[in-house]
């Protein structure tokens, strides 16, 4: 059965709590947290605060994407605020390697994001460290985007990579995904699924949440 993480950048903002709860009460597995910086991606979301406070309610394990510059310089930051996955990108990570054995020595999951036209390639000398490869498929920085249909290839590419590399990582996907396309994701080697508007925007979030999970 896939991870499911529903992402909290598309809840309400003003009844987090209610929010939150609602997602301990259904069958996701994760919070997807959504960082933005206004300067690695154009919009600006929540920081350290927020996390704290999502934490205080939360019963499923902080999955936190940071979609900033230098994330190096927040990882004890994040840890603190309650992260248990916390994903940097490689496009904003100069010392990727040292950053995420940082990630590590913390005890959270180290995972590492890659931008739609990121090559697959340039994991193969990280992914052996890593806990999650953090597929965006839609360009980063604003929910509601439409899928990006190449993801399914560059899915099966990474698929390929991991088992050559002997790696544990895990295949999320983060970006427009839905009912039509959760099950070929699934198919081509996804292991976790980021669902913000799908989720948020239904009439009744635990039964989306539980269809994806049953998929």
């Amino acid at each position: 059965m896939p991870v499911i993480a529903p992402s909290i950048l598309a809840a309400d903002f003003a009844n987090l709590e209610r929010e939150v709860k609602m997602i301990n009460e259904s069958q996701a597995d994760w919070i997807h947290v959504d960082v933005m910086d206004g300067v690695f991606v154009p919009n600006i979301s929540f920081g350290i605060p927020v996390i704290e406070a999502i934490k205080r309610h939360a019963t499923k394990p902080l999955d936190v994407h940071l979609m900033i510059v230098q994330p190096e310089r927040y990882v004890e930051a994040f840890h603190k605020a309650g992260a248990e996955v916390l994903t940097v990108h490689l496009e904003a990570s100069t010392h990727l390697h040292r950053t995420v054995q940082h990630i590590k020595s913390l005890g959270m999951k180290a995972g590492v994001a890659i931008n739609p036209h990121t090559g697959v390639s340039l994991l193969k000398d990280i992914i052996a460290d890593i806990d999650l490869v953090c597929m965006m498929s839609v360009n980063p920085g604003f929910g509601g985007q439409k899928f990006i249909e190449n993801t399914y290839d560059k899915v099966a590419e990474l698929k390929s990579l991991i088992a050559i590399k002997e790696s544990k990582a895990l295949i999320e996907i983060d970006g427009g995904v839905n009912q039509n396309n959760a099950k070929p994701l699934l198919m081509a080697g996804a292991d976790v699924l980021v669902a913000g508007n799908f989720v948020f925007s239904s009439e009744n979030p635990k039964e989306v949440i539980a269809r994806l999970k049953a998929i």
